[in-house]
């Protein structure tokens, strides 16, 4: 949780990166650990590479955050294609790692799944997956949260009925779906409270630095766009350095308010992008 004295309030700071996609890229992602490393995080999650060469991927770039870095890491596990038996061997290797804390998530559906494959899968929700964890190994359980509510729920109260779920059945801590609006997080907070949520909840933020990133990014997390940021894409949207500063500010302006808020921490998509990140840092 946020750590509070009389006159401060601390509220930590986190990265998320992801497995490249080409091997030969493989030397490149622990100079940008390095790097985002030498910026204190509270600790750095890593996203699951699914399928091909960056399967286990996740692994090890933990381990080399954990371990070479001595960070937290959290490794992201998703029960989408996952057998009882990938997941006793992906705990195993995690242990073996000294990896000790996960993100449990559902995961999207690859495209190589057929509808049987998808309809018959082991793990339908990250509740089940969340349940197994919680029974088959120690590990810290980290789950997904969704301050808008997830894109495929019929109302925001369910989303929050299911969210409850993932808690009760072990969820350690939250990290949010990115937002661009406060208001929304913070009416989630309320909302989640008044459920008997009461673990740490990490704010997600996105740092938008082009146009494109923000239609793309709108598309796959149903996050809405408040009127501030739609009129800076439509100011700087045709120039690729003013965007890319005012991106910047943008996100940094939303983590100070969440800081002034007390929040228990803001998770920074990061994508990899070492300078943003660390441009965004500089500001706070």
């Amino acid at each position: 949780m946020a750590e509070q004295t009389a006159n401060h309030t601390k509220t930590g700071i986190s990265f998320e990166v992801f497995p490249p996609k080409k091997e030969e890229e493989f030397d490149d992602v622990y100079r940008i650990l390095r790097e985002l490393g030498s910026l204190n995080p509270d600790f750095i999650s890593c996203t699951y590479g699914a399928g091909g060469s960056r399967a286990g991927k996740t692994v090890e770039i933990t381990s080399f955050i954990q371990n070479e870095l001595k960070i937290n890491a959290i490794a992201h596990i998703t029960c989408v294609g996952f057998t009882e038996k990938d997941l006793a061997d992906n705990c195993e290797a995690l242990k073996k790692a000294g990896i000790g804390r996960v993100l449990a998530l559902r995961g999207d559906r690859p495209q190589w799944m057929s509808d049987e494959q998808f309809n018959n899968r082991k793990f339908h929700y990250a509740s089940d997956l969340i349940t197994r964890l919680k029974r088959d190994t120690d590990l810290d359980i980290c789950a997904a949260c969704y301050p808008e509510k997830h894109f495929e729920a019929p109302s925001f109260d369910e989303d929050l009925r299911h969210l409850k779920e993932k808690v009760e059945a072990g969820a350690d801590s939250l990290i949010s779906q990115m937002f661009f609006d406060n208001a929304y997080f913070y009416r989630f907070l309320e909302k989640a409270a008044a459920a008997g949520i009461h673990v740490p909840i990490h704010a997600g933020i996105m740092p938008i630095t082009t146009a494109k990133q923000l239609g793309t990014t709108v598309s796959l997390s149903g996050s809405s766009v408040p009127k501030k940021l739609a009129d800076l894409i439509a100011t700087y949207g045709e120039d690729k350095d003013d965007m890319r500063k005012a991106g910047i500010e943008y996100a940094a302006a939303q983590i100070r308010d969440l800081r002034d808020h007390g929040v228990d921490g803001v998770h920074i998509y990061s994508m990899n992008k070492v300078k943003t990140t660390t441009d965004i840092c500089r500001m706070l």
